[in-house]
């Protein structure tokens, strides 16, 4: 089964249904990047199944412990402020009772940096910005529970028909189920767009354009003793090695979401990006991961303590990968 459409409609803000010669399937997704990178709380979401009653709940902020850092950060900030308006107080003792005696006065303690909170700030938020990318796959939506639903749990026996219209494998009604529940919505604050297909209810398959080059910083900051703030390029390795973390850490979360609305035994998922062709001196769009992934292998991960691109390891993939290039483009892997 293919990914590449050639007509779309326009269902919700945001959500096409896309038809071709192999199938319906649904695409989100918008262009960009936004300035904000939604790091500073946790929303949620209540949407509802049209014509059936079905309420979902999810959490779209996957920066908890980006919080956890930066508060921190904040906290060891304040206690060295705090622990460097103590020194700077001892000398100015030292030198007013000098002064009362007749004697020369210390030299003054230099001055504080007029923009050290400032840097600190932007320091913080970049260190949550990073945190983030590499921790995508630390939450996940809500399980929904279709079995139960079936069984009519809250004597909603009006849910049943749905509910196992979903358990039967109905692929009209998976297809309503994501695009209500919108799975990836919150990962496409980083610029990432996402299209997901099926002709078989055991399974789907998932395209996700990567964008590295909007999600990932050129640059990172840190501070100087003085406080002054600290510009500098990653090198290449850094910079790689950060989108590989970003890459298997958004391929994970993109399994989770999938399996926890769907009753599915796996899921393939490609990762696609571009990259330049100096044949043509054109962008390329190239698959650069391509992953299978079963429900029962993925219940298994403690996905507080893993590396992302380890755990990925795990899994039939195809991936090239070095550390001083980064991707090279693979074949995509084929439905059993």
């Amino acid at each position: 089964m293919g990914l590449n459409f050639r007509k779309s409609i326009t269902l919700l803000k945001g959500v096409k249904l896309n038809l071709s010669k192999s199938g319906p399937s649904l695409s989100f997704g918008r262009s960009g990047l936004r300035q904000s990178i939604n790091l500073k709380g946790q929303a949620r979401t209540s949407v509802g199944i049209p014509g059936t009653g079905i309420y979902y709940t999810k959490s779209t902020n996957v920066k908890t412990l980006a919080k956890k850092g930066k508060e921190k950060l904040d906290e060891l900030t304040s206690k060295k402020k705090g622990k460097g308006e103590e020194q700077a107080a001892l000398p100015a003792a030292a030198g007013a009772a000098a002064t009362a005696k007749g004697a020369k006065t210390t030299k003054a303690a230099p001055a504080v940096n007029p923009d050290l909170e400032k840097n600190q700030q932007l320091v913080a938020e970049f260190e949550e910005r990073i945190e983030a990318v590499k921790s995508v796959h630390k939450q996940s939506d809500g399980y929904i529970d279709w079995e139960l639903i079936k069984k009519g749990a809250g004597n909603n026996k009006e849910l049943i028909p749905f509910a196992e219209s979903v358990l039967e494998g109905n692929i009209d009604s998976y297809f309503k189920v994501i695009a209500e529940a919108g799975p990836f919505d919150d990962l496409l604050e980083y610029g990432s767009s996402f299209e997901v297909g099926t002709d078989d209810p055991s399974m789907l398959e998932i395209e996700f354009r990567v964008m590295s080059d909007q999600v990932i910083p050129e640059n990172k900051l840190s501070l100087k003793a003085d406080g002054s703030l600290v510009e500098k390029p990653f090198t290449k390795t850094e910079y790689y090695e950060l989108v590989q973390d970003y890459v298997a850490s958004t391929i994970l979360r993109v399994a989770r979401d999938s399996f926890a609305l769907l009753p599915i035994q796996k899921v393939i998922i490609h990762a696609v990006d571009f990259k330049l062709n100096t044949a043509t001196g054109n962008e390329d769009e190239i698959t650069i991961v391509s992953v299978k992934i079963k429900r029962d292998a993925l219940m298994t991960i403690n996905f507080e303590r893993i590396d992302p691109s380890d755990c990925l390891g795990g899994f039939e993939i195809n991936e090239k990968f070095k550390k001083t290039s980064g991707y090279a483009p693979v074949d995509r892997l084929l439905p059993d």
